[in-house]
């Protein structure tokens, strides 16, 4: 069996936000429960790393369409992008995750999300 790392690539906040609002791409967040009750983009759909890494599939609504992952800062969605490039998916991930989501003024949604950015 040949292993091999995938490249995938890297967009800005902003850029993330057009291709998901365009219909475009799915957004993805990799982040566990707790992170994404405190607050996540509004369009997004959740799905832990965790759960990604122990085999589980993308949702129906991301089933066949571009993907665009994001986290708290961009570590574990570059991996989660990485992951599911090497399953065959059309995938980019968000430059500075949902840190620079919020820097960038984008909306939040959430139980905390009112002047935090996640």
């Amino acid at each position: 069996m040949l292993f091999f790392r995938r490249r995938t690539g890297r967009i800005a906040p902003g850029e993330a936000r057009s291709r998901v609002q365009a219909g475009a791409a799915v957004l993805v967040d990799v982040r566990e429960r707790v992170e994404w009750n405190a607050g996540h983009a509004p369009e997004a759909v959740h799905l832990p790393l965790s759960r990604l890494m122990a085999g589980a599939q993308l949702p129906g609504s991301a089933a066949g369409r571009p993907v665009v992952t994001v986290c708290r800062s961009g570590h574990r969605s570059r991996q989660a992008a990485r992951l599911l490039a090497a399953r065959g998916v059309d995938v980019v991930d968000v430059r500075g995750g949902m840190t620079a989501w919020g820097r960038a003024g984008l909306p939040v949604t959430g139980r905390r999300a009112r002047g935090r950015s996640a």
